[in-house]
């Protein structure tokens, strides 16, 4: 004790006291890790924002099908797709995809409904689908007989018609945010009848799947639509 007490204070071979040289490790250590620490958070920043864009993306997505195809008996434009629908619709029958187009028609409501008692001309949305796709250079355009209220009742009505005019072969034109959830109602309806039924994209949509959270509409947009697609999944998990 005696002789480790006398060495404490006394200058080592390079000239400097034991203890200045366990303060120069403890602070060389330190500063390693900090420099670590500098470096891991660095590099947390520039990561995230990729991988925040990809999750974003992912979910955006989720929520489009486009499905591939060659040729078909028909074309359906959904009820919701309109005019971005209606321009897909028409690309489609120029390339010679097809050479008819459907469309549907809504349930009058109560504005319809004013206008016709008082007389005046309203233009629904099947007429003015039909007089829009007439401008675009489509010729051959078909009116589904009935009426829907949204997607849940395309389905029923859309099979039916198939059936009666004995169809093979259908694509359906939807808003890509809408699609997923569309095809899901179509493959459940269609099950065990002869119409092979394929879900295509609109491109010249509002809504960008690699986009969406950059405008209040295209946030709207995703959470409402994924709201219905997780219903539909809950609701008719083996669709």
């Amino acid at each position: 004790m005696r002789v480790l007490n006398s060495l404490e204070g006394q200058p080592n071979l390079h000239g400097s006291r034991p203890e200045e040289d366990f303060r120069k490790m403890i602070s060389r250590q330190q500063r390693y890790r900090i420099a670590s620490l500098l470096v891991l958070l660095s590099l947390l920043v520039i990561a995230v924002p990729a991988i925040r864009r990809s999750i974003l993306q992912a979910a955006g997505r989720a929520l489009v099908v486009n499905e591939h195809f060659t040729s078909a008996d028909i074309i359906v434009i959904s009820g919701e797709a309109d005019g971005a629908g209606e321009l897909e619709a028409s690309d489609l029958i120029h390339s010679g995809v097809a050479t008819t187009v459907a469309v549907f028609a809504y349930a009058p409501d109560e504005i319809q409904n004013e206008f016709v008692r008082r007389g005046a001309p309203y233009e629904d949305s099947a007429t003015r689908s039909i007089r829009r796709l007439k401008a675009l250079g489509v010729e051959n355009i078909v009116l589904i007989p009935g009426y829907v209220r949204g997607t849940q009742n395309e389905g029923p009505l859309l099979t039916r018609w198939c059936d009666q005019q004995g169809f093979r072969s259908i694509i359906v034109v939807g808003v890509p945010d809408h699609t997923r959830r569309l095809r899901r109602v179509l493959r459940r309806n269609f099950e065990g009848h002869r119409t092979m039924v394929v879900v295509c994209s609109a491109r010249h949509a509002v809504f960008d799947p690699d986009r969406w959270w950059k405008s209040r509409d295209g946030i709207r947009t995703e959470i409402g639509e994924s709201e219905k697609l997780f219903l539909d999944i809950v609701l008719h998990p083996f669709s």
